[in-house]
């Protein structure tokens, strides 16, 4: 896991940023194809400005490149004892690459409804958008403490927690949530994620990735709507881009909590202890239209706000090239060969959405070496023509 002391050093991003939404505008004005429920066109490659044979090259570089992870044999020995679900297995490496909205190539079992693990806090952040554009949450910077009162922001530290401290991960939230704490200390909770304990820094000043702190936005998120995440996500974005009905969004056995009267499960940000949001590449590849569109799906239809999404991408000031729970390449780090404007949601596993605002490319592809991926990114801007 990522870790950095505070610092006064700022990303030089502004140009980066300006240019990734310059470049989303550009895509957006090219996307005319939105694929209705239940249907997706394809086109050839060389139709939408791919080198065909150089394209074929990427998808055989995917098909080689598939992951190892084995649910039974790496979960809890990796991430510690699980709280929630867990399949017994899993499709093969997988995927589909979109331009302008077609699919101009896609590869194994596309409908398969597996874990996303972490590509989940991508979602998560888009729920959270929902709740500024309804206005429940008035400002990012605002306290969570102004607005949840289950005893979670009581302490004065966490009483100086934003909305935007979560999001960028910068929370340093302390406290335990559903048997695990914060703090990520012990083995056999943690398994080979455990971590030393160490000084815990201001909100704000200090970047780590944690999905107890992710989970326990999560739970501020549902206390905020008053019902299920699942049923946000469902109803204001997988229903109108036209999703199937097949993906889940999962907590554990010990997160079910009470809401006016009712027991509504409080869901996780990713799979690390099972449960999490299980998706086919099909239904991600649709929300990864959207996102490219700045939020936007047929008929000029907008589901999330632009300029939520232009926030969502700006890199943080601690984080590793991180926005809204979105992984950014402004320093190309992430993907040397890929443009600094491209960003993803990612998982373990490893399960991707990549997006090339200056391309209008979608790439998911699920299930790979982990270290593959930039070898994929390469390969896929090497088949643009005249790129």
């Amino acid at each position: 896991m990522y870790r950095t002391p505070v610092s006064r050093h700022r990303f030089p991003a502004l140009a980066a940023v300006l240019s990734a939404f310059a470049s989303i505008a550009c895509a957006q004005q090219a996307a005319s194809y939105f694929p209705p429920p239940g249907q997706w066109e394809h086109k050839p490659p060389a139709s939408l400005g791919f080198d065909a044979a150089k394209l074929q090259q990427a998808i055989e570089y995917a098909q080689a490149n598939g992951s190892t992870w084995d649910f039974e044999k790496d979960q809890v020995r990796t991430f510690g004892t699980a709280l929630g679900p867990l399949p017994k297995q899993r499709a093969a490496t997988n995927g589909i690459i979109l331009r302008h909205g077609y699919i101009v190539a896609e590869f194994g079992d596309t409908k398969a409804n597996d874990p996303v693990y972490s590509a989940a806090k991508s979602f998560l952040s888009t729920v959270a958008s929902l709740a500024v554009a309804r206005g429940l949450i008035h400002n990012v910077d605002d306290p969570v403490a102004q607005y949840i009162h289950d005893g979670g922001y009581d302490s004065p530290h966490n009483a100086e927690i934003t909305w935007k401290n979560h999001l960028q991960q910068e929370s340093e939230w302390e406290g335990t949530l559903w048997g695990k704490n914060a703090d990520f200390v012990g083995a056999e909770q943690f398994g080979a994620g455990e971590r030393k304990p160490r000084e815990i820094h201001d909100p704000g000043t200090y970047y780590e990735y944690n999905d107890v702190r992710i989970n326990r936005l999560s739970l501020s998120l549902l206390r905020l709507f008053g019902t299920g995440l699942p049923e946000i996500l469902k109803t204001s974005i997988m229903d109108p881009i036209g999703a199937s009905q097949n993906w889940r969004w999962m907590g554990y056995t010990n997160s079910t909590v009470e809401i006016g009267g009712r027991r509504i499960e409080s869901v996780s940000g990713g799979t690390r202890w099972g449960g999490g949001l299980w998706m086919n590449s099909e239904d991600l590849a649709r929300f990864g239209l959207l996102i490219i569109n700045r939020g936007q799906w047929a008929g000029g239809r907008r589901l999330v706000s632009e300029k939520w999404l232009k926030e969502a991408v700006t890199p943080s000031e601690h984080g590793p090239d991180y926005g809204y729970l979105w992984w950014l390449n402004t320093r190309k780090k992430q993907w040397p060969s890929g443009p600094a404007t491209s960003f993803a949601a990612l998982g373990n596993g490893s399960n991707t959405v990549w997006m090339d605002p200056e391309h209008d490319i979608v790439l998911v592809w699920r299930w790979y070496r982990n270290q593959a991926m930039d070898g994929m990114v390469q390969r896929i801007e090497a088949a643009v023509v005249g790129n």
